[in-house]
């Protein structure tokens, strides 16, 4: 006797809580209007163009992207046909790799982020190398990639695999988009993270349902206007529910300030280490003190934001022999006194001052062997790692990358 009324009242409740959320639909699930014709790729644009919310908080700072490499893909679509209306140059390459790479070699000599968009699945794997590349080079890099949509995710759609996973080793941080209103938030958060620190890529994954149109995506679900039955009608629902997360609020850009973003990572500058005034008073006595000092300034020493025409000045009124190498070949001219390229090994047998200047003690340095064991060695990097690439005792160990523009 009691299952016939426990069913009842259960069916009560339900029909209950079904005409609450249909009439508190809006209020839940915040605003959507479904008339729109804007897209997820629209937002994508206009932060690689003009980042809303550093442009308010910092002018200077905004992305101001020129350049984007990609091979055209289904995935990614909207984000090319957005980015041409921003006037963004989209560059069509013939293979995935060859777009990563260019948007590494734009980064290199630029001092701004490169980017690149690739479609889902083999498009996104066919980067491996360049990324790496990248990683290894040190290069701020914004790689967007396709991806399946969110509701088909593990269940065999087109190129469907797990990405993020696959690029966690190669990455500086991997993120996915998982609703419209988040991919403002989560690609600010990317151009911060691949500029600060040590540079690196970093990977953005778009759901293709995050960057198409309300109307199309609610097509492509093929919604029932008139179900027949209760199983088609909490289809519908589950399927009206997810349209709604995916858009709610998704087209609202406003200012707002580095505490009231949802990734909690603040929209400002990126965070470059910087040198202590203790490492830079030992630094001047040791340089005050050494007899046969010897410089070598490798690529870190040309990342942003200390310009590498002001980096190379203050090299220069060192007055010690610089080696270069890297992408800081070349930084003193052609005809510099001070700039040395040969003998490079005999030298640093017989310094009595070593100062490491964004350079790692790897196989192109023997892997320290090569360091006059007597001698002051003194490593700046961003990368408390790299510090630690050598056998040799070190004097001084700094972890920035401000080097000779705050040293002298």
């Amino acid at each position: 006797m009691q299952s016939p009324i426990l069913f009842l009242v259960t069916f009560i409740l339900v029909i209950i809580a079904w005409v609450l959320i249909k009439k508190l639909r809006k209020v839940i699930l915040f605003e959507l209007d479904q008339n729109s014709k804007h897209f997820g790729g629209e937002l994508v644009a206009d932060v690689l163009k003009v980042n809303h919310f550093i442009l308010t908080l910092f002018p200077s700072e905004a992305h101001d992207v020129q350049f984007l490499f990609t091979l055209c893909g289904g995935h990614i679509s909207p984000i090319l046909v957005a980015a041409e209306r921003q006037n963004i140059r989209v560059i069509d390459v013939r293979h995935e790799a060859s777009a990563v790479f260019a948007a590494d070699a734009v980064s290199r000599l630029s001092g701004t982020v490169g980017v690149a968009a690739v479609t889902a699945g083999p498009g996104l794997t066919n980067t491996v190398t360049a990324v790496k590349n990248a990683q290894m080079a040190e290069s701020p890099v914004v790689l967007l990639a396709g991806a399946a949509a969110g509701l088909l995710r593990g269940r065999g759609s087109l190129q469907d695999i797990d990405q993020l996973s696959l690029f966690r080793s190669l990455c500086k941080w991997s993120g996915r988009v998982n609703c419209v209103k988040d991919i403002v938030p989560i690609l600010c958060k990317a151009f911060y993270l691949a500029r600060s620190g040590t540079p690196g890529p970093v990977l953005v994954e778009f759901p293709i349902d995050t960057l198409y149109p309300y109307g199309l995506v609610r097509q492509h679900l093929r919604i029932s206007d008139n179900p027949r039955s209760w199983r088609q009608r909490f289809i519908n629902w589950y399927l009206r529910f997810y349209l709604f997360r995916l858009f709610a609020n998704g087209f609202r850009i406003q200012p707002c300030s580095p505490g009231q973003i949802p990734t909690q990572i603040p929209v400002s500058i990126p965070s470059i280490p910087w040198p202590s005034m203790k490492h830079i008073e030992q630094l001047v006595w040791l340089l005050s003190q050494a007899k046969r000092p010897v410089v070598v300034v490798s690529s870190q020493a040309l990342l942003p934001p200390v310009p590498s025409a002001q980096t190379a000045e203050h090299v220069k009124s060192l007055r010690v022999p610089v080696y270069l190498t890297g992408m800081a070949r070349g930084l003193l001219g052609r005809h510099h006194p001070c700039a040395f390229r040969h003998a490079r090994r005999a030298a640093l047998r017989v310094a009595d001052l070593i100062i490491l200047a964004g350079t790692v003690c790897d196989f192109r340095m023997d892997y320290g062997r090569v360091l006059n064991r007597k001698a002051k060695i003194v490593i700046i990097n961003r990368d408390k790692k790299q510090l630690c690439l050598t056998s040799i005792s070190v004097t001084l160990g700094a972890v920035t990358m401000k080097n000779c523009a705050l040293i002298v």
